[in-house]
């Protein structure tokens, strides 16, 4: 997997396929492996780029980061855009990497022909998230990611799952827990995304697991209303990663939104 330098760091990725370029964009903690049914499906008609997020998999954080806003990773995306020679994708992120892309759309709305948001929302934190989310990046410096992920697999996956638990299980445990507490403050300060969705002007799909506890049905829901162009699927028995948990499913709803994109309006 190369590495392309950017303005912070070396950002890993997968680069494979030919076509019009798909940037997926993972969630937190995981990397891009979270995308593997993804890239070697759609890398079959597409050039799929999938990238580890700062701090990320193979992607280093950098000396002296204790806080990575959302800003940082889309300007990170864009640089690898730049490198790669890509003017415009359709981008898809999942929860954390869902408000990234709605980040990198509010800042860079030219580079993006379609929008995919899995298993995410737009608000910004509210007064307790904000303490939640740094007392759990507290917890992850004193305690490492073990504990955290053994207590939260049964929200990222549902039990009635299993196939997809010990891939997203051992992904957590990898992360490396400064990244995720940094990642963690960034994410406590974001500024609310719903009116930006009211401006997009590219179609977008959104996607939820019907089981999801992080990201509930209403969340997306409330996504499609505000978007202008919106198609709304929800992934039945799926929690917080249907694209790994029901790729069939996914990947379906996926694939017709790519087909339309195609298409001559």
């Amino acid at each position: 997997m190369p590495s392309i330098p950017t303005a912070h760091a070396g950002i890993h990725h997968e680069d494979r396929g030919s076509g019009p370029a798909l940037l997926l964009v993972h969630g937190h903690p995981f990397d891009h492996t979270m995308w593997r049914p993804q890239i070697d499906r759609f890398s079959r008609t597409h050039r799929v780029v999938a990238p580890d997020l700062r701090g990320y998999g193979a992607t280093p954080l950098g000396a002296g980061t204790a806080r990575t806003g959302l800003d940082d990773f889309a300007e990170d995306l864009v640089g690898l855009l730049d490198a790669l020679g890509i003017e415009e994708c359709v981008l898809a992120g999942l929860s954390m990497g869902g408000q990234i892309a709605m980040e990198l759309y509010r800042r860079h709305p030219g580079r993006v022909r379609g929008l995919v948001l899995a298993d995410t929302f737009p608000a910004a934190e509210t007064e307790d998230g904000r303490k939640a989310r740094n007392a759990m990046a507290d917890r992850l410096l004193a305690e490492g990611m073990r504990g955290y992920a053994d207590e939260v697999l049964d929200r990222m996956v549902a039990p009635y799952n299993p196939h997809a638990a010990g891939h997203v299980h051992r992904m957590m445990c990898a992360t490396d827990p400064v990244a995720a507490a940094a990642a963690l403050r960034g994410r406590a300060e974001r500024p609310d995304y719903r009116e930006t969705l009211t401006a997009v002007a590219v179609p977008a799909l959104v996607v939820v697991g019907r089981d999801d506890t992080y990201t509930p049905v209403a969340d997306a829901e409330e996504m499609h209303a505000l978007l202008p162009d919106s198609t709304l699927v929800v992934v039945e028995r799926a929690a917080h990663l249907p694209n790994l948990e029901r790729p069939e499913e996914f990947d379906a709803a996926l694939d017709r939104f790519l087909r339309s994109l195609d298409r001559p309006s």
